[in-house]
């Protein structure tokens, strides 16, 4: 007994972290999430040729979702109702570029006239350019340089740029209508396989919820969206019409498609009107006319109409909003600015389902 109480263990004070050594653990935290980040960001961005199709598909499958769970209530099959998804989308793509192939190779086949008449619009600028070549070279000689800054562009470079990426946008086409049709034929499985991970019941709710909310979400807003870009290619082609302008219903077509790409389809699409009004017409004012007529259309349906109608239906942070649209535009192009707001959509949903409310 004596041997006994001689061994017993006497209590260990731990030893307080300093405030140098929390920061130093706070510090390497931080510094693994900002890691693992930056490594998600590279494998977005060299997976971009099967990774962004993939995400532009599950996006279109959302937006298609309740469509093809209204067909699934009639007994049909997920699979039927998944190929009949794909099948409409497609047709819908043959519909526009059927209608859009008489206008492009009217305008295709005026192209040498209108080459023509930009070159002599040029030409009436030719003194403003060589007035800035004039202080170009003044410049270098101040510098000390022995020649002017050249550009040199290769020929041959545009026809390769031509052949490859041709396969590549097949693949990404055929990696996209597969996207479509597997993750609406399999969306009840995948939601099912999820929630069967799910060790408590909360949690298989507060994920049931997710999936839920992400559907309707993102259904609503493309719903929203398709609507509002239909209104302002019609008011574009009536306004072009009303003013004079060749093939009006191209330009309403081209004004829907293009302002589904948020920042950068609007400013390609007054290019493309500033580049056709600068060949047909002579006089400044006719000039501006077209571009600036979609300019004013596209003001009043970013700033009042898309801004009412969205902020009825689902709040989200300007901020965040310019935040994500800038960060997916710079990593994908214009397919990164189509799937932008959704995917802060998918984040507002798990932010508020998966993460707990201490409240």
């Amino acid at each position: 007994m004596r041997y006994a109480s001689s061994l017993q263990l006497r209590p260990v004070r731990l030893r307080h972290q300093s405030n140098f050594e929390s920061v130093i653990a706070v510090g390497s935290r931080i510094s693994q999430i900002v890691l693992a980040l930056i490594a998600v960001v590279i494998a977005l961005d060299y997976g971009e040729v099967i990774l962004a199709p993939i995400f532009l598909g599950v996006c279109i499958g959302l937006m298609f979702s309740p469509l093809a769970g209204r067909i699934e209530k009639y007994g049909v099959p997920t699979w039927l109702s998944a190929l009949v998804i794909m099948l409409s989308f497609m047709l819908l793509i043959v519909i526009i570029s059927m209608g859009l192939s008489v206008p492009l190779a009217a305008w295709v086949d005026r192209a040498p006239d209108i080459w023509k008449s930009l070159t002599l619009q040029i030409a009436d600028w030719k003194s403003l350019i060589e007035s800035f070549q004039g202080v170009q070279k003044q410049m270098s000689d101040a510098m000390g340089q022995a020649a002017a800054l050249t550009v040199k562009v290769d020929d041959s470079s545009a026809v390769q740029s031509v052949v490859s990426l041709g396969p590549k946008i097949v693949a990404e086409l055929l990696i996209f209508l597969a996207s479509i049709y597997f993750f609406v034929a399999t969306r009840d499985r995948f939601r099912i396989a999820v929630l069967s991970m799910c060790f408590t019941r909360r949690m298989r709710w507060r994920f049931a919820h997710f999936f839920r909310d992400v559907e309707v979400l993102i259904s609503r807003y493309l719903a929203t969206i398709t609507v509002i870009n239909i209104g302002l290619g019609i008011a574009t082609a009536l306004a072009l019409w009303a003013v004079g302008m060749p093939s009006p219903l191209l330009w309403g077509v081209l004004a829907i498609l293009l302002n589904f790409v948020i920042y950068i389809g609007p400013a390609l699409m007054t290019l493309i009107l500033l580049s056709v009004s600068l060949a047909i017409h002579n006089t400044a004012f006719d000039i501006l006319l077209a571009p600036g007529i979609y300019l004013a259309l596209h003001a009043i349906e970013s700033n009042f109409i898309t801004h009412t109608v969205l902020g009825k239906t689902m709040t989200m942070n300007p901020f965040a909003v310019f935040l994500a649209l800038a960060f997916w535009i710079w990593l994908w192009g214009p397919i990164g600015g189509f799937i932008a707001v959704p995917s802060l959509l998918i984040l507002y949903a798990l932010a508020r389902n998966i993460i707990p409310n201490k409240a």
